[in-house]
């Protein structure tokens, strides 16, 4: 490792209480991190290996996607044991490992419990389905059928078509929000509420620091099964499902967002705050996503912090529009938290989406380190690598195979990190890996780019110094955000620390007007531009001005 990358395994700067709070948490989709048997799967032996890396990176946290028992159908999102791990990705004892090796690299360990739904071939789903009336008939949702034998209502799966499923032994349906191997648990039963406390608790004990929580505000649905209401076309905003899926068409106040679920969030808050944990909750909805994200997570009641859509979207966030986000998020969610994000294991990579060049993906990641939330990174993200071209013979995601190929589903995002470009593995496994590794990958290799002091990869490791060497960018307040054209403009400001950030979000010059007082600038390593000497800031193509205010 080089001198920089020594520099940034130094202990966390938030170790009290609130270590969370602007924590950068670095996602691993474990299928696809390093394989340390040769199967052609990652595993947690794998990520263990990798973790000084990790740790180089000068992140806070790992997250690590499902690594439980499942029969795979929608790669471990669907659990059919929560108490044990998939032994495609090792045992329990291997947890236990990367717990150690992960705390002993000052690295707090986030999971992803799955809580909405199971495997359908979970134990608690078979005795649920063998009749109705056995110990768990009541724990999953059931409803008869309407009088012509159609579904009980107008509900959708995300993954496409009725998110009812008939089942020929109950003689009912039952709800499934993605796929029909994935049925919703009923969080109106006590018993499941219960059950689910104790799986997260199971996890605490054994030294998880916090949880990412899957699908959040699906976890219960109006009792009354009501239809959703259409929602005029004018309204639709596809951000948690393709536009090509009629699920878009809907306005899902009654199959997900249900006010009963804020008693659960408050059951798993107080378990949390019993082990000085945290939990992310991924909140999924085109209309309502801020305001929701502002209920979940304002006061000390609920979450910790909420997983915003807004920066996962299709286009490229202009100056304009991430100030729109911002002050609509300071109106509905001014007291809560946000965890931002530009891509993960469900998107296609953002450099691609945003069709970036290198210039503006540099300036969105060093925009990024200097918003008000916590964030999240995507494994790879530090390398620049593009979304992958997978051939549908190569597919994996179901998903992608139902709407091919008007929506080719997320494998391109998925596929293997690339540690070395000496072999067409990328270092990642020895055995054929489970999605080929794609060549425009390789020559970004991590290897390869140590090796390159103008890497994307370490300017990623400065725009996270950066963050973490000032408290203000961390913990702050954001206030005056503004559009000067294609300038993003903002300040952040935390006990004293003045720190104004100008982002040209465009590939022209542009300028504009320094805030009045004294300033010295900072962010030189990251690009930042100084004022004119008529006191203007010009900047260039994608190019960043940071300055901090001088104390008098």
């Amino acid at each position: 490792m080089n001198q920089e990358t020594e520099i940034e395994t130094a202990a966390p700067v938030n170790p009290g209480p609130e270590w969370w709070r602007g924590a950068i948490i670095y996602q691993i989709y474990p299928r696809s991190f390093q394989d340390s048997n040769g199967d052609g799967i990652g595993d947690l032996l794998g990520i263990a290996q990798r973790l000084p890396y990790v740790a180089s990176l000068g992140v806070d946290a790992v997250w690590i996607s499902p690594f439980f028992t499942s029969p795979m159908k929608d790669f471990g999102y669907d659990v059919s044991d929560y108490y044990d791990v998939d032994p495609m990705f090792g045992s329990l004892a291997d947890f236990d490992h990367l717990i150690r090796a992960a705390h002993e690299h000052h690295l707090k360990v986030f999971i992803d419990l799955v809580l909405s739904h199971t495997s359908d071939e979970h134990p608690w789903f078979r005795e649920s389905r063998s009749s109705r009336d056995n110990p768990k008939a009541n724990w999953y949702v059931w409803a008869d059928a309407k009088p012509d034998g159609t579904p009980p209502n107008n509900w959708l799966s995300i993954f496409g078509g009725s998110s009812w499923q008939w089942d020929t032994t109950r003689c009912q349906y039952y709800l499934h929000n993605f796929l029909q191997e994935q049925p919703d648990l009923n969080f109106h039963e006590p018993e499941v509420q219960k059950t689910l406390l104790d799986v997260a608790r199971f996890w605490l004990v054994r030294g998880v620091d916090g949880f990412r929580l899957d699908t959040v505000n699906f976890y219960t649905h109006d009792v009354q099964l009501r239809d959703n209401p259409p929602l005029p076309v004018e309204e639709r905003n596809p951000i948690t499902a393709p536009a090509v899926n009629p699920y878009t068409w809907q306005n899902h106040i009654y199959d997900k967002t249900r006010p009963e679920n804020l008693v659960f969030l408050r059951k798993m808050r107080d378990l949390m705050d019993e082990y000085g944990a945290a939990a992310v909750g991924e909140v999924g909805d085109d209309q309502r996503g801020l305001e929701i994200l502002g209920e979940y997570t304002t006061g000390d009641e609920l979450l910790n912090m909420s997983y915003a859509f807004e920066l996962l979207a299709d286009h490229a966030p202009s100056a304009g529009y991430i100030t729109k986000v911002t002050e609509h998020l300071h109106r509905v969610a001014g007291l809560g938290w946000a965890c931002w994000a530009f891509s993960n294991h469900d998107v296609p990579r953002h450099g691609t989406r945003w069709k970036l060049t290198e210039a503006g993906y540099r300036c969105y990641l060093t925009l990024m380190m200097c918003l008000r939330g916590s964030v999240c990174l995507y494994q790879g993200e530090e390398l620049g690598l593009p979304e992958a071209e997978i051939a549908f013979e190569d597919l994996q995601d179901p998903y992608g195979k139902r709407m091919w190929p008007a929506f080719k589903g997320r494998d391109g995002c998925r596929t293997p990190m690339v540690w070395d470009a000496s072999n067409q593995n990328g270092g990642f496994s020895s055995g054929h890996p489970w999605l080929p590794v794609s060549h425009d990958h390789l020559n970004r290799a991590v290897a390869t780019q140590e090796h390159d002091p103008s890497a994307v990869l370490h300017h990623y490791r400065r725009a996270m110094s950066f963050r973490r060497n000032h408290p203000a960018l961390r913990k702050g307040a954001l206030t005056d955000m503004s559009a000067d054209g294609t300038i993003l403009r903002f300040m952040r400001e935390h006990d004293g620390e003045q720190i104004f950030c100008a982002f040209n979000l465009s590939g022209e010059p542009a300028v504009t007007d320094m805030p009045d007082g004294r300033w010295h600038q900072i962010g030189i390593e990251l690009g930042s531009a100084g004022p004119a000497p008529d006191g203007r800031l010009h900047l260039g193509p994608w190019q960043p001005a940071l300055a901090l205010r001088a104390k008098h």
